[in-house]
């Protein structure tokens, strides 16, 4: 792994004992990181640094809730909700798998990509609703008595489709990486106004271990007869559920779509999710998630239909392979442009989107990028903005950032280039022009 995590101005919530020990979080896991990368270190080390971060992880929580009750914080029950849910369910499922694998490098890969996710996540929304800087994600859960349903049923039908014994990680999974993942979500739509969305996330392993061998295959990869098979498993799975919830009658599927992990995190970072679960189910790790929204103009992922399924389920597997190419952010509020801009580079690169600076810095400190395409004027927060907030953080300067601008004009001009960015591309240029510079570009780079 090469992760780490930058702690950000950010991040900070105002409140200095909180932003202290959320620094504190950050460092324990950069060194857990560190740890995972070097074979050298033995598992005695990494065990005790987990049991570190746990030890933190707990005492900042009860200082927080502390500081909650003092100020009479109107989202503290939900809040605290959340911490009992990673003390109680999350930790201790997560160092179960670390200490009946005897710390394997796919244990230590969940636990890192499962903490690491929720630290930042949780720092960012939930943490921030404290003082008024955000609103918090889980306002807009289903009632208790029905995720309790949910939760039985879902766990049921793993157990009579999958033969699996699967236990509840997180009551609220908040789109936390764990491991290479499948992410395949169906739309519902009621009226012009409503929309239900069901996504579900398996660990690649999970569908080898469970539809590979239904099926009779012996690859050790998910292939597209895997991937037809999963659909339409999928569908039968969900078309389960809904029996169970009145509600959900009168919603009629529309859309059924292939998500990339970016496109996957995209929907959690602006919807709130009525119920989101994540299962370790032994053979692999599984997440059902449910969120009703508006419908949303922009479009998120691969529509499959029944011309084009099979050639973008290829399509789909093959940028899940693990030969990495270069990933470039693209960070612009136009929807548009950034749509133009990821279909121009996407079959050469791993492009991923981000539509404000906040959402920028989101993305770089959990998939830092080779190059960032920045929009030099955006609102609240400009091109200029980050690039100063990216220059100065030591594991972000070495990341190469092209100034992406509308103005030709030689005034503008200097004023970018006076900022020392890599590169600057005129968005009135050609796509393929465009296209050339950016290819241009990774060719002087390479060794």
């Amino acid at each position: 792994m090469s992760d780490q995590l930058v702690w950000q101005d950010r991040y900070n919530i105002g409140v200095d004992f909180i932003d202290r020990e959320h620094r504190k979080l950050f460092s324990i896991m950069n060194k857990l990181f560190a740890f995972s990368e070097n074979e050298s270190k033995s598992q005695w080390v990494c065990q005790e640094g987990v049991k570190y971060f746990k030890g933190h992880a707990l005492k900042h929580f009860t200082e927080e809730e502390v500081y909650m009750a003092s100020i009479e914080y109107k989202g503290f029950e939900t809040h605290r909700k959340l911490h009992d849910n990673f003390r109680q369910k999350t930790l201790p499922a997560l160092e179960k798998e670390l200490e009946q694998s005897e710390y394997s490098p796919e244990a230590v890969s969940h636990f890192l990509g499962v903490c690491a996710g929720w630290l930042i996540g949780h720092t960012l929304t939930e943490d921030r609703a404290i003082t008024g800087k955000a609103i918090s994600k889980w306002q807009d859960l289903l009632p208790e008595e029905e995720q309790s349903a949910m939760k039985s049923i879902v766990s049921q039908l793993l157990q009579d489709m999958f033969h699996l014994n699967p236990w509840v990680i997180s009551d609220n999974y908040g789109g936390e990486k764990f491991g290479q993942g499948i992410y395949y979500r169906l739309s519902y739509v009621a009226d012009k106004n409503k929309k239900w969305e069901v996504m579900l996330a398996f660990e690649e392993k999970l569908l080898l271990n469970t539809v590979g061998s239904m099926i009779g295959g012996k690859s050790d990869k998910v292939n597209t007869m895997i991937m037809n098979t999963t659909r339409y498993v999928a569908r039968q799975f969900v078309e389960r559920i809904r029996e169970h919830f009145k509600f959900a009658d009168s919603y009629e599927m529309k859309e059924e779509n292939l998500l990339t992990y970016d496109q996957f995190y995209r929907i959690f970072d602006r919807q709130r999710p009525q119920c989101s679960l994540l299962f370790d189910t032994g053979a692999g790790y599984f997440a059902f998630c449910v969120v009703a929204s508006k419908v949303v103009q922009e479009k998120i992922g691969i529509t499959l239909e029944a011309d084009n399924a099979m050639t973008e389920i290829k399509e789909y597997l093959k940028s899940n392979e693990t030969e990495k190419k270069q990933k470039i952010l693209i960070v612009d509020d136009s929807s548009t442009l950034r749509q133009a801009m990821q279909e121009l580079l996407c079959k050469d690169y791993e492009v991923t989107l981000a539509e404000s600076g906040l959402s920028a810095i989101r993305c770089i400190t959990l998939n830092k990028p080779d190059l960032i395409l920045l929009d030099y004027e955006m609102p609240v927060c400009n091109g200029k903005q980050v690039l100063e907030m990216i220059r100065a953080e030591t594991e972000f300067a070495d990341i190469s950032v092209f100034f992406l601008t509308g103005r030709a004009d030689k005034e503008v001009i200097q004023k970018v280039m006076s900022l020392k960015p890599d590169g600057y591309l005129l968005k009135t240029m050609k796509p393929m022009e465009i296209k050339k510079n950016i290819d241009d570009f990774f060719k002087r780079k390479r060794p």
